[in-house]
């Protein structure tokens, strides 16, 4: 699995600190999975961002296959941030690169639209 690993010149999570505070830290990692071979995979995502202490509870994931089973053009992964921001993930064909946003949170503490896979593991 891609990883990020905190150094004293590299970005680190900041528990107290706000979403644009973490954007740094949560794009590292982003880039980090989009860079390997796992890059198409929203687990490794999700995993990734786990390792580098963000909350699973916290998290959102778009599935990593279409509905006729071809590999999603885009992929969206999130984690909400206290009561009011998500940090907001996409990579995919569609965008070519890892493209992140610090964004409202929607109704419900919800940071995606539409549905999203549960992330059970």
């Amino acid at each position: 699995m891609p990883s990020v690993s905190p150094t004293a010149s590299g970005p680190t999570l900041v528990p107290d600190g706000t979403a644009d505070d973490n954007l740094p830290l949560f794009t590292a990692v982003a880039n980090a999975v989009w860079s390997s071979d796992q890059r198409g995979a929203g687990r490794a995502y999700v995993d990734a961002l786990i390792a580098a202490g963000f909350e699973k509870d916290s998290m959102q994931v778009t599935q990593d296959t279409s509905t006729v089973g071809n590999p999603a053009e885009s992929l969206q992964f999130s984690v909400r941030w206290g009561d009011k921001e998500c940090l907001i993930g996409q990579v995919g064909p569609s965008t070519g690169q890892v493209v992140t946003a610090v964004m409202p949170q929607l109704a419900e503490g919800r940071c995606l639209v539409g549905t999203t896979r549960s992330i059970d593991w």
